[in-house]
């Protein structure tokens, strides 16, 4: 049996990431999908200026389909009362890409450079075994001198490990679905309802991506995609009449709490590691970050025996990235709940617009 230095297990752009800069530094790396490759996904698929960066560095950017993008500057916020504010992203600006399309170009950059996918592999069990992992498929054991869960928000291999912790608060849920038009601004839209936002993002030359965020509890009635957008007259009006581009996809519960991202020869990457919320759009530039930190630093953890100890760095290393979304992001959610509290900061950053694009720039930088 073929012994690998580092076994992924999910095969998402964060399990992809770590697998690509493993295998570049030497490592024979195997990625195991229960699914198929590439995968769909919820997604606000807006990918912020960090991410690009990684990206680039990947060698994965030359690879997207440019079919299949839209290139934005920035952000806007639209309340209910047709109040706007928008900020400038740093640099180029950011990228919409259709989930399908980013995935496509991480799997041919992982296969160039030889990483090994195996496609409907569900990884049923695993177990520490002298020096290494062993993990139980259907199809039979795989071993591995590292195991990193890159399995999604639900993880399985973080509840395995006792990493999972309960999540309190309200829980928050995700709705998105693609449009055949082209996009009508530049900037990434997020617009306000009581209780719900929709995000507007371009995502090819004649597509737009509409995604819903709401809070348990808080839409009464049957929740569903139409139900959703009847709440923003603005958006509905513009949609009236256009093809969908997708199926309708749901995400959720979106919070996730780990109380640490490693083990002894074990580490949590991607939505794995920790979720608070989409609200930021910052879900893929956290998670491509800490993937290539994780895939640099493990060829120097394994010759050390990739023990807690070794893998320390990459702990530290996600909890200053992930220290700012959260606080960024709980703060905006703060917002979001309270529209009596929102309306007039929105407002009033609609006449300080330099004082919104310099939150904007410290957020994404």
């Amino acid at each position: 049996m073929k012994r690998y230095d580092v076994a992924v297990v999910g095969g998402g752009p964060a399990g992809l990431a770590v697998a690509i800069t493993t295998t570049a530094r030497g490592l024979s790396t195997v990625v195991l999908e229960r699914a198929t490759v590439p995968a769909d996904k919820a997604c606000g698929e807006g990918l912020m200026p960090p991410a690009l960066a990684v990206l680039d560095r990947l060698g994965a950017l030359a690879l997207l389909d440019r079919r299949e993008t839209s290139p934005f500057v920035g952000i806007r916020y639209v309340q209910e009362d047709g109040t706007t504010v928008e900020g400038l992203l740093p640099g180029a600006g950011g990228l919409g890409v259709r989930r399908v399309a980013l995935a496509s170009a991480l799997v041919a950059r992982a296969r160039a450079v030889g990483v090994e996918l195996r496609e409907r592999t569900q990884v049923l069990a695993h177990r520490r075994a002298g020096e290494g992992m062993t993990l139980e498929t259907a199809e039979g054991p795989v071993e591995a001198r590292m195991l990193v869960a890159a399995d999604g928000l639900g993880s399985p291999l973080r509840r395995a490990e006792g990493l999972e912790v309960e999540s309190t608060g309200a829980r928050r849920f995700g709705l998105r679905r693609h449009f055949q038009v082209e996009p009508w601004t530049p900037y990434v839209e997020v617009h306000f309802a009581d209780g719900v936002e929709a995000y507007v993002t371009p995502a090819g030359a004649r597509r737009v991506g509409l995604a819903f965020l709401w809070e348990d509890g808080v839409v009464e009635g049957r929740v569903g995609f139409e139900t959703m957008l009847a709440r923003f007259p603005r958006l509905s009006e513009r949609l009236a009449g256009v093809e969908p581009d997708s199926q309708v996809r749901g995400a959720g519960p979106l919070a996730r709490v780990a109380r640490a991202r490693i083990a002894d020869r074990f580490a949590l990457v991607g939505d794995a590691a920790g979720y608070v919320d989409a609200l930021t759009g910052e879900g893929l530039s956290l998670a491509l970050a800490c993937a290539e930190s994780l895939g640099t630093l493990l060829p120097d953890a394994l010759a050390k025996g990739a023990t807690k100890d070794t893998l320390r760095p990459y702990e530290a290393s996600f909890q200053r990235v992930f220290r700012k979304y959260a606080w960024t992001t709980r703060a905006l959610l703060m917002l979001a709940r309270r529209p009596r509290l929102r309306r007039p900061v929105v407002r009033l950053l609609a006449k300080t617009p330099w004082l919104f694009e310099r939150i904007l720039h410290a957020v994404v930088a």
